[in-house]
């Protein structure tokens, strides 16, 4: 029997742990912070070994356009679902999108003023056991997993996954509105704004599971452009008892954070453990 694959590319990248991650699923908007009427950003979205460089392959994002052909040799990937939200909270639109060998991309118009969320959220199960001496892998949702898995499988592990990545994006003064989270997975509850970030100042964000607040969640932060350097520049950082975390930025550009957290709290069965992870692509400007 032939190793059962089934996954986004989004899971499969936060199926991870952050010292063997080699592959980064990221979001990057053309700007987040705009102004004048109407103003239109352009998003890329894709999974790759240096942040913001297309060089692995697109984050496959459904109602964007074509999804187009597999790379040869590549595992079927599924695509996740985008989710628009405009400032008054109602659902936005993508435009002339289309999926490429290295990345997908899409247009927004910020027909509104304020802020606006851009948003891929991932739940379901991970699976991993052996059948006749061959380790097998799957990906699905707890109705699927009965039908999927093996149920005296050996060396059954079941994992429940949540997963959320996103950005944010102003268009005139910052609004909060779709701040709000939903109660669901890790998400960030913003203190500072992320749309109101200079360098060498310091912003506060707290980070939720299940609504609640998340403590010693590990936190990374790295800037774009690391493939022109040598060192990663990565800020590793923990959430305090409140859920809370500090950033200083050092430098003006683009940072893609990312935390993450294992827990048995909140787990549903089969899955014997449970983890979350949240990611977002922050702009922080000059002073």
């Amino acid at each position: 029997m032939k190793s059962v694959f089934k996954w986004t590319a989004l899971a499969l990248v936060t199926c991870l742990p952050f010292s063997a991650q080699a592959h980064r699923a990221w979001l990057l908007p053309s700007a987040t912070v705009l102004s004048g009427e109407a103003p239109w950003i352009t998003v890329d979205a894709a999974v790759s070994n240096d942040l913001f460089y297309f060089e692995h392959f697109p984050l496959r994002l459904q109602g964007i356009g074509d999804l187009g052909q597999e790379q040869p040799g590549a595992r079927p990937r599924p695509a996740a679902q985008l989710q628009l939200f405009a400032p008054d909270g109602s659902p936005a639109k993508a435009e002339n999108g289309s999926i490429g060998r290295y990345r997908s991309t899409f247009d927004v118009e910020l027909k509104q003023k304020g802020t606006y969320k851009i948003a891929v959220a991932n739940s379901g199960l991970f699976a991993s056991w052996k059948e006749n001496g061959q380790n097998q892998r799957w990906m699905g949702s707890a109705e699927a997993f009965a039908k999927a898995v093996p149920a005296k499988a050996d060396d059954l592990k079941v994992s429940q996954n949540d997963t959320r990545m996103e950005v944010f994006v102003t268009s005139g003064n910052p609004t909060e509105t779709v701040l709000k989270t939903t109660g669901k997975g890790l998400e960030l509850a913003p203190i500072t704004h992320p749309n109101d970030l200079f360098a060498g100042e310091t912003a506060e964000f707290a980070f939720l599971l299940d609504g609640k607040p998340a403590a010693d969640v590990e936190i990374s932060v790295v800037p774009g452009g690391n493939r022109y350097r040598d060192d990663l520049g990565e800020i590793n950082l923990k959430t305090d008892a409140q859920g809370k975390v500090a950033i200083t930025w050092p430098t003006a550009g683009m940072y893609w954070l990312e935390a993450e957290l294992k827990t048995t709290e909140g787990v549903s069965k089969p899955a014997s453990e449970r983890r979350a992870s949240y990611s977002v692509t922050l702009e922080v400007l000059p002073q």
